[in-house]
This record gives C-alpha cells, structure tokens and sequence, in this order.
C-alpha cells in the first residue's frame, strides 16, 4: 500500500520572484514547506541565475499548469556582446571573442530576424533529451551534440537600453519552449561578434505577473502562517485563457463524477476547450459539445 503523502489539502497559485543562485525545483520545495502543501510544480523552469516570475501551482492548480506553460512570457535580458561561451551565459567557459560591437541600428535591424515563427537550437547545456539523457549530462561529458531546430513563436524583440559597446539589453515575449540564451547565442553570430547573455528575468507568464510575487524572504517570514494563505491566486486564474461556462445543479453533478455535464451557453463554438464552474468555484475543463462539457481534468475542491 502507498504511503498517504503528508500535508494540507490546499490549492492555489503562489506567485515568487525567484532570486538567482536558486533553482526552480528548490523554490517549489520551500513553498510546499511553506505552506505545508502536500502537492506543488512549478509552470515554466527557469535557469538558477535566472531571477523573476516562477508561478508555483498546489493541489489541484497543478492540473492547470498545462495552460500556464503554453501561455506568452516576457523576459528582459542583458547580451554580453564580443563573447561566445559552451553554455551560452556567464556560467560557461568562453570558447570565441570578436573584436567587433555592431551599433544600436545594426541590433535594431538584426531583431527581425528573431520574430514572428523561427527555429531555434537549444543550448548545450540544457535539459532537451538526447537519446533519453539529459543533453546538459552530455555537455559535462565534452559531447558536442547536433542538437535538432525546435520551432518558437516569438511576439516580440526589442533593444531597450545599450549601457555601453559591450552590453545590449532587450526585452522578448515569446510562447512555450524558448530559450533566452539561444537567442543570445544566435543574435550574436547574426551581427558577428559572438553573444552570451549576463543577466536574465521573467517579467510575466500568461495571467501572472510580478506585482502579485512574494520574495524568499517573505515566503520564510510568513511561512505556515494565514498571512502567506491570503497571497495565493485561486486555482481558476491559470484557466485565464479558457472561456468559463456555467454548470446546471445536475451538470454539476456529473462532471464532479468525470462524466460530461450540461453548461449554460456561452461564447464556446462545437469541440472547444473551455472549464465549467458551479456556484462560483471551478469544477472542470473539458472540450464543449452539443450542450455538454466533456472532461479532461476534473478538480477535486472539496
């Protein structure tokens, strides 16, 4: 018989401005600690000397971390012109320099290229599978792997800041699966000097932003208290992108139990995915069909 895993039934999102030196999976560890959750993921890795946004899903909000992961994200970067390292950031060896520093216009110009549909190969050192092993397990090694193209919506690139001949920073919103410091790697060979990236931060993801993060020491201060409690979203803030459709009393009662449920109508079209409340809390999302909400995840709240 499986062990009961120990902790409170709570779900919720936790927003955290994750610092640097941190990885992802430490800071979902102390949130669970913190709130002494029995269940917790996180939507998104950031590398650990990534700072920012890392929204933290419990209990039943893990089965909407599907939605947050495909959502937009937006990201300030700053690129190390003149430099290319094996790990594309400040963590790896430097293995080409140049000499040359493009100006602001020939960056400007540059960016076009990094929008809209493009391909991108992961780093090295990233956690894409190679024949079932991590690709980064490999880097350590000194294999140098042809890492395949993978494709990435970017919505937009610019240049915001230039603080000197060495240094460009840039803002990126982009869809599920970038890499930041591809893009670094990439641009910098584009202009011809070879490109890393110093510094990087997550500015929002989907529904998420920062002004609703709470800091490590604030999830430290506040920890197994009511006060770190209140700062969590509820769980149907990750369903933002969905359209909500309202259960029947019976409908309710059928989803509840996985089986489809009838929903008022809505701005839904036949086959759509959309999540089915009653009396104000989520209970389901599913795809919409003649009248009907057939489920994929069903929430267990009470």
């Amino acid at each position: 018989m499986a062990r009961k895993r120990k902790g409170r039934d709570i779900s919720g999102w936790l927003i955290v401005d994750k610092p640097a030196g941190m990885t992802s999976t430490a800071v979902v560890n102390k949130v669970r600690w913190a709130l002494e959750a029995k269940k917790a993921g996180h939507a998104g890795t950031l590398d650990p000397e990534a700072t920012g946004l890392l929204a933290v899903a419990l209990g039943e909000a893990t089965k909407t971390v599907p939605y947050i992961t495909d959502a937009l994200k937006a990201y300030a970067f700053t690129v190390r012109l003149g430099q290319a390292t094996n790990t594309d950031d400040t963590e790896g060896e430097v293995i080409a320099t140049s000499d040359l520093r493009p100006t602001d216009d020939e960056i400007k110009a540059a960016l076009g290229a990094f929008v809209g549909e493009i391909q991108q190969v992961p780093p090295q050192f990233s956690a894409v599978k190679v024949d079932g092993e991590r690709a980064y397990k490999r880097a350590r090694d000194g294999e140098d792997m042809d890492l395949a193209a993978r494709p990435l919506w970017v919505e937009e690139l610019l240049l915001t800041d230039r603080p000197d001949a060495d240094t460009a920073m840039l803002e990126m919103t982009c869809g599920k699966g970038g890499y930041v410091r591809s893009i670094a790697r990439d641009l910098g060979a584009a202009l011809g000097c070879h490109g890393h990236v110093l510094t990087l931060r997550r500015l929002w993801s989907g529904p998420f932003g920062l002004d609703d993060a709470v800091t490590i020491q604030e999830i430290d201060a506040l920890a197994r208290t009511p006060e770190l409690d209140s700062r969590l979203l509820p769980l149907e803030t990750g369903l933002t992108d969905l359209p909500e459709l309202r259960c029947t009393p019976e409908g309710a009662t059928r989803l509840r139990n996985g089986n489809p449920g009838m929903v008022l109508g809505g701005e839904v079209e036949y086959g759509d995915e959309a999540w089915a409340s009653f009396e104000g809390r989520p209970l389901a999302v599913g795809r919409f069909k003649a009248g009907e909400l057939h489920p994929s995840r069903v929430f267990n709240l009470d």
